[in-house]
């Protein structure tokens, strides 16, 4: 209601505290008698553990315990769990799980692979008796690309998987597309390579552990995305005890973008080492231990195919992925090379498709899902496709994208790809796009650039992805006597502003002020259940099961307001956060309603004291959010130096919640993605396998001045997929930015003969791609 009704522009309530210094995240806990823990890891990407002296270690000033991996299996305890999609091998047999433990024991597999943990009373004493650690090593053969380890004479990782193969991974109809290239009489190819990148979110990642000898309980102060899955693991897969005995608690989290979604070798460490120790023990990672611990993202290579007709008409698409699963699977690995897929077929009629995907191990960091998990790189392929098949066919791209882009009148539509779309209109987002982007002049300004000697390019992608997958999601509102309202959510949040769409939400549904509302997620033993936050999910599962739980309030309410009023409870309406008898002027305001409700004397016969009650939605189809990207940039042909010159999204989101905070989210979406396309690569060093971006010195983060003032329009197009019509935005931004700012850049070299630059477009990179060109 009023500036806090649903669709209202409402600043973020979160900002006064984080603005403040009043944010509570990991770091900020202190536990009494706790102690610090280091984590030794491995220099070898590939290497026999022969023997680890730990003896100097355990003698130094401080130091509680050593611990290697030898002392793990002797305790019994679980590994890391993997429990994404259930994929298969080539024949049919499940996809090969190898063992994960949290600390290596015979055989190191990545540069960064843990192989002691030390615990001591100060962090900076954990860290000097580390050094005093002596092992001995036998080096084995390295390979870190997953192209390379598929050759027949790659090193071995695994000896259950000889040929480095983990799961192979096919969908679509391959005879009919076979037949459609058969017959085609344009066929467009290009490898594609999607880098391999790091999340580098504002807070590193860290925990504390406790454990209660009294009570046998463990508490995990960390900031994961899924609290309750990691309850339910820790306590069934790594321990062995009821879920009862483990509270996992998650504060504030400075950005997460999936990479926290996993159960990570440090906090099972941790809680192992506070039930050892019986005391809490905590571990923080520093920025450069993150570039080796922390799971990475993307890392694909595609060899990917259009086929069309001499008008333009896509006949058929097919690709083949290989997918650089690292050394070992985690939580979620095999969920972004299968899930989100069907991003391929995009917004188009193409009748026929195939995909192959392999997910292969390498001496890197295990991969793992990433903003977008899986949906950029399938945008990234199509619409880099669409593009090259413009230029060979001399079309404009965005007529090829409209003579084959699907019809709001053909919804629902069945995708070639795994996807199909309820509502949108794709052709009117692209339009208005371009139009925003005034297109139309932009040959002029194309002309006028090359008068100064530089090169000018505009690119164009649509971009489509399913969000809020099937699943549930947990809700419940508390009043107390007072009028004061809490809100527990079974939804997490890592940033994208919850407390803030919750409390819009409650405002608007039950006409109280904003104040009174407190927003509490991230804590399994204050909200009864969960799933958390992933997949653009909570806009839409978070809120339906808030309003369910809303209408339960409404609905007790009614009969209180229909005793009080002395009416019949059909005869009673609620709208403005008032409840009145229908043709009067006879009204009880909700926030009057809400202490008669803890009186007994005052409630009919019956009625149950107090004001609270819970909802679990369940969803049962997915979302489809989509929009069309479009970028201008400019290049020094001199230096390769780009320069973003404009950059405009037209985007459906469904109903819209807060336009303010859909914007934000496009934002840094955007600037995820475009900082992948023009910067940021994870890089080893082939044979040694050694890291070459070990920290911000050699890792191009992007900044601020690298981009221009993103111009994010709506275009809400509700879905009925749930109660709200929302669409889902967190992960927007990015999968449209990975294709177009290439298709901008590539737009720019064309006239040089340069017809595709596989990302990421350094300065370096570009002025490379210019002189090659010259010299053919």
């Amino acid at each position: 209601m009023g500036e806090f009704g649903m669709s209202q522009p409402v600043a973020r309530v979160e900002d006064a505290r984080f603005l403040t210094g009043a944010g509570h995240f990991v770091d900020d806990e202190t536990l009494p008698g706790q102690l610090h823990a280091v984590v030794l890891r491995s220099p070898h990407a590939h290497a026999d553990l022969n023997a680890i002296d730990t003896a100097a270690a355990m003698a130094a000033p401080g130091v509680c315990t050593v611990l290697t991996g030898r002392h793990y299996a002797a305790d019994g305890l679980g590994l890391v769990p993997h429990i994404g999609p259930p994929v298969k091998r080539r024949d049919g047999a499940p996809v090969i799980v190898p063992p994960f433990a949290p600390l290596a024991a015979d055989r190191v597999r990545f540069v960064g692979d843990a192989v002691a943990l030390v615990v001591a009373e100060t962090a900076a004493q954990a860290r000097d008796a580390a050094e005093l650690i002596e092992f001995a090593y036998t080096p084995l053969e390295t390979v870190v690309s997953g192209t390379a380890a598929l050759e027949p004479d790659a090193p071995v990782l695994w000896p259950e998987c000889p040929d480095n193969e983990s799961f192979l991974y096919e969908v679509g109809d391959r005879a009919a597309t076979d037949t459609a290239f058969a017959v085609a009489p344009r066929i467009v190819r290009q490898r594609m390579v999607i880098t391999r990148v790091l999340a580098n979110a504002m807070e590193p990642r860290g925990c504390i552990a406790d454990f209660a000898p009294r009570d046998q309980r463990f508490t995990l102060y960390a900031p994961v995305q899924h609290p309750f899955v990691a309850r339910r693991l820790i306590a069934g897969t790594i321990f062995g005890v009821p879920e009862t005995q483990v509270r996992v608690i998650t504060g504030d989290v400075g950005g997460s973008f999936g990479i926290k979604a996993n159960i990570y070798p440090e906090y099972l460490l941790a809680l192992w080492a506070a039930r050892r120790l019986e005391r809490p023990v905590r571990w923080v990672s520093d920025r450069s231990e993150g570039h080796l611990s922390d799971f990475h993202g993307r890392d694909n290579v595609t060899e990917a195919e259009l086929a069309l007709d001499d008008d333009g008409r896509f006949l058929a698409f097919r690709a083949r992925t290989v997918v650089n699963l690292g050394a070992y699977l985690s939580i979620l690995a095999t969920g972004p090379a299968t899930n989100n897929i069907g991003t391929l077929s995009s917004v188009y009629t193409t009748p026929a498709a195939h995909l192959e995907v392999q997910g292969v191990f390498s001496n890197t960091q295990p991969t793992a899902p990433y903003r977008g998990a899986g949906r950029p790189e399938a945008a990234f392929v199509i619409e880099r496709l669409v593009d090259l098949a413009a230029r060979e066919m001399d079309m404009d791209p965005a007529e090829l994208r409209r003579r084959n882009m699907i019809q709001p009148d053909q919804m629902p539509y069945k995708t070639a790809l795994t996807f199909t779309y309820d509502s949108g209109e794709f052709e009117k987002n692209m339009d208005d796009a371009l139009r925003l982007a005034d297109r139309d002049g932009f040959e002029a300004r194309r002309a006028e650039a090359a008068a100064r000697g530089r090169l000018r390019g505009l690119g164009i992608a649509y971009a489509i992805e399913r969000a809020a997958p099937p699943g549930l999601e947990f809700a419940e509102i508390r009043f107390d006597p007072s009028g004061a309202a809490t809100v527990l959510s079974g939804s997490t949040s890592q940033g994208q502003s919850h407390q803030t769409m919750y409390t819009q939400l409650l405002c608007d549904r039950l006409g109280i002020a904003p104040e009174t509302i407190t927003v509490v997620e991230g804590d399994t033993d204050r909200v009864a259940f969960g799933t958390g936050a992933g997949g653009s999910r909570s806009s839409a599962l978070g809120t339906a099961a808030l309003l369910m739980a809303a209408d339960k309030i409404i609905a007790k309410g009614r009969r209180i307001a229909a005793h009080v009023l002395e009416a019949a409870e059909d005869d009673i309406a609620f709208a403005d956060g008032s409840y009145a008898i229908a043709g009067t002027d006879r009204s009880l305001p909700f926030t009057d309603m809400v202490p008669i409700a803890f009186a007994p004397a005052r409630l009919p016969d019956g009625e149950e004291p107090g004001l609270y009650d819970t909802a679990t939605y369940k969803a049962t189809t997915a979302s489809y959010p989509n929009g069309c990207h479009v970028c201008e940039v400019e290049i020094d042909p001199d230096t390769g130096a780009l320069d973003m010159l404009r950059y405009v999204v037209v985007d459906d989101f469904g109903f819209v919640i807060n336009p303010l905070l859909v914007k934000g989210q496009v934002h840094g979406g955007v600037a995820q993605g475009a900082g992948q396309a023009l910067a940021e690569t994870f890089v080893f060093e082939d044979g040694s396998g050694q890291v070459l971006s070990g920290s911000f010195m050699d890792y191009a983060m992007p900044r601020a001045d690298d981009f221009c003032s993103f111009e994010v329009e709506s275009n809400p197009v509700p879905t009925a997929t749930n109660p709200l019509g929302v669409k889902g935005a967190g992960e927007a931004g990015t999968v449209g930015a990975l294709p177009v700012v290439i298709n901008a850049v590539v737009d720019a070299l064309a006239p040089r003969g340069i017809r595709h630059l596989d990302m990421p477009a350094s300065p370096e990179r570009i002025w490379r791609a210019i002189r090659d060109a010259k010299a053919v």
